[in-house]
């Protein structure tokens, strides 16, 4: 008889909801980066799109490099991460307790969620008139229309973060005598920080999409600026390296972001 065990069989990664190892994500990763530059690049060398609309990889790599080297590049980055983070700061210092106080008070609830989804439908880019009439064609009126873009829809996905505590929770606060603002900081708050966090880091990818938009108020520098002056002259060259360089510092931020929930709440990435 034979009493050697035999070891389990090792998962799948493609079982539903199986773990996967860091140099695995990182594989998958980058082949999902790299096939869409290998289609792009096939597609523009094909010769079937005109260069005037669709520049190959090389030729938008190229452009990057003069607008390096010649047009301040950094100092167009620096200005639009400024305007940017500026916004979502802002949205993120007003969101959140608002937020807060939406997902923990019914009556709260009622006076401002109504409120709030009836704004929050209006495109950012129709306030553009009022927000140059209002504070005129400064930095403070690019970092309002972030701003506008970015805040309301904040202020419901954080509502819903708190509202998603499970009631168990708030219901043994209250057994053990807890007060109404000890439950909203020390149960409300504290389930919900994970949530949070997440949507911080979606709602900045939001900001960056209404950068274009914010800077239709005359503005003079950033990348979205160099995008539509592009466009007057039909440069598609710097049109594709500003979007491409865009979400590159998207995808830093998206990082960053995950960094700081990995640190932040390590038990949620533990391995199964």
């Amino acid at each position: 008889m034979n009493d050697k065990k035999t070891a389990p069989p090792r998962p799948s990664i493609w079982a539903i909801g199986a773990s996967i190892s860091r140099s695995q994500y990182w594989l998958f990763a980058g082949i999902g980066l790299l096939l869409p530059l290998l289609a792009w690049a096939a597609l523009s060398a094909s010769g079937w799109i005109d260069p005037v609309f669709m520049p190959g990889p090389l030729q938008v790599l190229q452009r990057f490099w003069r607008w390096l080297v010649q047009d301040d590049l950094l100092g167009d980055t620096t200005i639009s991460v400024y305007r940017v983070t500026a916004g979502f700061v802002i949205s993120a210092v007003l969101a959140l307790p608002i937020g807060l106080l939406i997902g923990a008070y019914r009556p709260i609830e009622a006076l401002l969620e109504p409120l709030t989804d009836f704004i929050r439908y209006m495109p950012a880019v129709a306030f553009i008139p009022l927000v140059m009439l209002w504070l005129g064609i400064g930095e403070s009126a690019k970092i309002s229309i972030i701003f506008i873009g970015t805040f309301f829809q904040m202020v419901l996905m954080v509502a819903e973060n708190v509202r998603l505590v499970p009631r168990a929770q708030i219901e043994a606060a209250q057994t053990m005598g807890a007060t109404r603002g000890e439950i909203v900081q020390l149960v409300l708050l504290q389930s919900a920080k994970p949530a949070m966090l997440d949507t911080l880091r979606i709602t900045m990818g939001w900001a960056w999409t209404y950068l274009v938009v914010a800077e239709l108020v005359a503005a003079n520098s950033g990348l979205g600026y160099a995008i539509l002056k592009a466009q007057r002259y039909l440069k598609t060259d710097t049109i594709f390296a500003g979007i491409v360089l865009i979400g590159l510092i998207g995808l830093l931020m998206d990082q960053a972001f995950r960094w700081l929930h990995r640190r932040s709440f390590p038990w949620m990435h533990t391995k199964g």
